[in-house]
Order: structure tokens, then sequence, then C-alpha cells
């Protein structure tokens, strides 16, 4: 039997003889190949039969196209074998399909490759399917790059780059996601690769395909294209890619939508597409309709969501769960939550777990989970770890947490490194943690780092009439920025320099933010300046302020102001107050004091 070329075929090019589109054009067409097929044309028999085999209308496709098979015609053997397989006639199927594939049919040899790999004779499989691929048969070549997938097969890219040239959508998926993806897996790819490309490149070659297999329909593919956008800030395009895939069912790309949507101050919108992905079953978006209700006091939706996000399968919703608890003080609930997601691995679960039983007392109990939570990455967990081994004296062990901590950008922990290094004498290392934790906002790392430097420097000379006021040092500046945070000591030392400076207004102004926040030494000192512009009844409230918070230079300063205005017995009162509160010269002048005005009242 000789096959004749393919003129018309069902499967092999989805083309019918270019038939109009209307009906009254394809009935006339279908009646000129019935005509012609009746009177033993094979072309028309192989057209014809397809057209059937399209309809459905396998009983009458199946004589036209034997009849054409007869003749020669390898696209009516290749639909005559799709015509068998629908009717479960799989060998024979693969009977019809084998004498097309030999006659040249790249339709027939990708159904004839696919049929041995569904019977687990892969050896067959990749012969037939690499048959059709070489002949340009997108199909064929997409399912040989997945057959050389399944085995690890380094060919696998190059077929799938070929059906996706072709316009294959999966291909061209499953293309970007391979070079997307590569580099930054462990263990086993997807698909074995050959050759490492720049990444930039590597990531725009990946978009370039996200993008056509997005174009032609591909929901993930959209999703993916969608996430790139967003990521380099082309938010409008990458919310028209995420609203594509969402319309088509996606459900992680509502979600990310919900997101965009937020962001952009659309709550209610954001709301109706995370209700969606929700539905379908997107524990993120059950979590973020969670939040939503949660913020305004909707506690049972809340809830409801957070319960919904795990039946999803979501951690984060046992997890957000035991926050809505916390915040309520239902404590032994939280615990409950906590102690699901942790189990389930949940970093920051356990961390919260953690603490919840540190707060009860129960530290042995949370070391374990500071443990857990702290090597599964949660650097909140390896700060408490510090803290924890710190409070009972571990300081080595306190410090090996601090500094992993740190490294991951932890400002406090910075800052506890930093303050180590100090004690130890390391200065060089300590202010590199300290310019760290600094940095990060930190203002007790900003006034340490100030006053490290500050000690640094040469005590200033006498000034020098005319001389050009110096600009502000890099100490003076770290001081300022621990001031102007609220840092106490900072505000009274940054008051101090400009004093220094001759700027007594500064000086006032730092000394009174510090004094009113409750500095013994800001109160003193403003005290000191009110009395130098012979404010001295105001000075005496500061004065008194700072005493009564312990400061005996603050006592002394009162009991001469009392000395010197005759109130003997309110002076020998501050001046015991003086002798208590020290320092040594402030006890031993306040005492020479109080015997004076002894012997003044006794005389």
């Amino acid at each position: 039997m000789v096959f004749m070329g393919d003129r018309a075929t069902l499967l092999e090019t989805g083309r019918f003889a270019q038939m109009r589109s209307d009906d009254a054009a394809d009935a006339e067409t279908e009646a000129r190949h019935r005509r012609a097929a009746d009177s033993g044309d094979a072309a028309s028999m192989s057209v014809l039969g397809s057209l059937l085999l399209r309809r459905g209308d396998l009983d009458s496709a199946e004589p036209y196209l034997r009849g054409a098979t007869a003749e020669g015609d390898r696209a009516a053997a290749n639909n005559l074998g799709v015509l068998l397989h629908q009717r479960g006639y799989a060998d024979e199927a693969a009977g019809w399909w084998r004498i097309a594939a030999v006659a040249g049919s790249a339709a027939a040899a990708h159904a004839l490759g696919r049929h041995y790999r569904e019977r687990g004779d892969e050896p067959a499989a990749e012969y037939w399917l690499r048959q059709s691929a070489e002949q340009g048969h997108a199909l064929g070549a997409y399912a040989l790059a997945d057959l050389l997938e399944h085995r690890s097969d380094v060919g696998a890219e190059r077929w799938l780059r070929a059906a996706a040239e072709q316009g294959h959508r999966e291909a061209a998926y499953r293309l970007a996601r391979l070079i997307d993806q590569r580099g930054e897996r462990e263990g086993e790819p997807d698909i074995a690769v050959e050759a490492e490309p720049d990444t930039e490149a590597r990531s725009a070659e990946a978009e370039q395909w996200y993008r056509q297999a997005a174009a032609r329909g591909h929901r993930r593919a959209a999703l993916h294209l969608g996430a790139i956008l967003e990521k380099r800030g082309e938010l409008k395009e990458a919310g028209r890619w995420y609203l594509t895939s969402a319309k088509d069912g996606e459900a992680k790309a509502a979600c990310a939508l919900g997101f965009l949507l937020k962001d952009a101050g659309d709550e209610e919108s954001a709301a109706v597409w995370w209700l969606r992905a929700a539905q379908d079953g997107d524990g993120n978006a059950a979590n973020a309709l969670g939040a939503l209700h949660a913020a305004r006091g909707e506690t049972q939706t809340a809830e409801r969501w957070y319960r919904a996000a795990m039946d999803a399968g979501d951690d984060n919703g046992a997890y957000n769960l035991a926050l809505l608890c916390a915040a309520q003080e239902r404590t032994a609930q939280a615990e409950q939550w906590y102690r699901r997601a942790a189990y389930a691995g949940h970093r920051e679960a356990a961390n919260a777990l953690a603490v919840l039983l540190l707060q009860a007392g129960d530290a042995t109990g949370a070391e374990p989970w500071f443990s857990k939570a702290a090597e599964a990455g949660s650097v909140d967990a390896a700060f408490n770890l510090g803290i924890l081994f710190a409070s009972r004296d571990e300081d080595r062990a306190a410090l090996k947490w601090y500094e992993r901590a740190a490294a991951a950008g932890h400002t406090e922990a910075a800052l506890q490194v930093g303050m180590a290094l100090l004690r130890d004498g390391e200065e060089a290392a300590a202010e590199r943690h300290l310019r760290c934790a600094a940095g990060g906002g930190s203002a007790e790392a900003a006034f340490r780092l100030a006053t490290v430097l500050d000690a640094r420097q040469p005590p200033p000379g006498a000034p020098v009439l005319g001389e050009p006021v110096a600009e502000k040092t890099e100490c003076e500046e770290w001081y300022e920025r621990a001031a102007a945070q609220g840092h106490r000591r900072a505000q009274v030392r940054v008051g101090m320099l400009a004093a220094a400076r001759g700027d007594q207004e500064g000086a006032a102004r730092w000394y009174r933010e510090a004094a009113e926040a409750g500095s013994r030494n800001g109160a003193f000192n403003l005290g000191l300046l009110l009395a130098r512009e012979g404010r001295e009844r105001e000075a005496a409230l500061w004065w008194t302020r700072a005493a009564n918070a312990g400061h005996g230079r603050a006592a002394l300063r009162l009991a001469l102001l009392a000395a010197r205005c005759g109130e003997l017995a309110e002076g020998q009162r501050w001046c015991a107050r003086a002798v208590e509160l020290g320092p040594a010269e402030v006890a031993e002048r306040a005492a020479r004091l109080r015997e004076a005005l002894h012997q003044e009242l006794t005389a």
C-alpha cells in the first residue's frame, strides 16, 4: 500500500481545505466532498471523514476514513487511529498510527508515541515522539520534552524550546519556569540544563516566554508575568495580567490582584478578589480577609477566615488566629493556636509561643521553641535566645545568638553585640556593630557610638576671641540623632555641647526636654542655666525635681540657696539629703554646710 501526502487531517494540521466560516459555506463544502467521496475520490473521503470525526459522528466517519486509508491516504490512517482510540480500541488504533507514521505523518508519530508511553514502553515512546518532533510537530516536541524531563535528560530543554517557538503555550510556560528557576533551586531540577546564562538575560528570556504563553491564554503564565511586572514596579500592567489570570480561575492571581488594589487604596475591590480567591481555596487570600475584618473590629468574621486559611493548609491561619486571641487576652486559646502553627513549622509562631511561655514563667519550656524558631531562621527568636541566656549570666551563649541576629540585621542585637565588645575592650569591632544598630534606628546605639567617638576627641581648648565656631563633629551628630529620638542622656549631652559653644538657648531647650522626660541631670543643668540668668526661683523648681529623683548636687544647690535666703532649717534638710545622696565630694561639702547652719541656728 502506497500512502499519499496529507491533503486534509483532523489532528495533524487542523485545517480543512480552506473552508469558509459561515454555516452555509460549510454545508456546501461538506456536500461537495460527500458527492466526490461517494464517487470514490480518496481525498474527499479523507476530508469528509475528518469533518465527521470532528463533529463526533463516528459511525458516519469510519467508512469514509477506511475507504481513504485503503487508497493510501496517510491523513485518513491517522484519523482512523483517532476514531478507534475514541472507541476504546487502542491497539487497533496504534496499528493505523504506525502505518501513517511510517508513511511520514508527524501527527501519527506523536499519537503512537503517546500510546507507547501510556503503556510504559518509554524506549518506543521516545523513538516515535522523536520522529514527530524532528518533523516540526509542536505536540510531538512537547511530548518528547515531557518524556525527557521525566528522565532528567539534558535534551528536554531543546524540545521544549522547539514546541514553544511553534506557539505551544504550555511549552512556553514550562520553558519560562525552567529558565526562571535555573540557579535558584537546590536538588534535582525540573529539567536538566546544559548552560548557565547571564542572570539578567535569563530573566528577560523567562519574561518573554511567560508573555507568549500568557498571550495565548495560559493563566499561570499570566500570574507569573504579573508578579515579574509588579516586582519591577509596573503595577498597571501587572494588574492587567493578574486580572486576566484571575478571570480564568487562577486563585493566586485573584489574591495578588487583591493586594495590588489594597495598596492602591481600594480596599473594597481588594476584598472582592480576596473573597473569590478564598472561596477557591487560597489560604493567603483567606488570611488577608481575616486581617481586613480584624482591623475593622469584626473579630468573629476574622476568626472564620483564619480558620478557612487553616483548612486550606495555610499555617499562617493558625498563627493569625493566635494573634487575634492574644489581642483579646484569650491566652489559653492563643497558646493552642501558636502550638498548632509551631508544630507545623511556622517559625514566628514558635517564637511567639516561646515568648508566651516565658511570660508565664516557664523559661525551660520556652527555650526549645526559641531554638527551633531561631534554627529555622527567625531573627527575633535568635535575639530572644540571647536575652534568655543573658538573664542566666551565660554571656558566651548569649553573644552567639546576638551575633546571629545582628548578622541578619536585627538592630537591638547589633547593639547588644556592640556593648559586649566594648566591655571586652574590642573598640573597633564594637564600633562597627554600634554603627549598624544606630543606622537601624537605635537611639541607645547612637548614644553609645557617640560616647566612643567622644572619648577619642582631644579636650577642647579655651575659645579664642574672633575664632570661627567649629563645625559639628560626627560625635555630636550621633548625640543629636539619639537626642532627637528622645534619648535623655543624649539630650543632656547635646545641651552641654551647645552650652560649651555659647548657645545658651539651645542648651536650655535640650535640658528642658530631657528634664521633662524625667532626666535628673537635665533638670539639674537646666537649673544651673536659669540661676546664671538670675531666675533662681525657677531654677529651684528644677533642682527640687532633680533632688527628689536622687541628684545629690541638686540637693546641695538647694541647701545653698536656702542658706542665702536665710531659710536655715530648710537648708539643713537639703544638706541632709545631699549627704545621703552623694557623691563623696558633695556629701563632704553638704556635711560642712549643715554643721555651719546648725551653729548658726544654735548661736
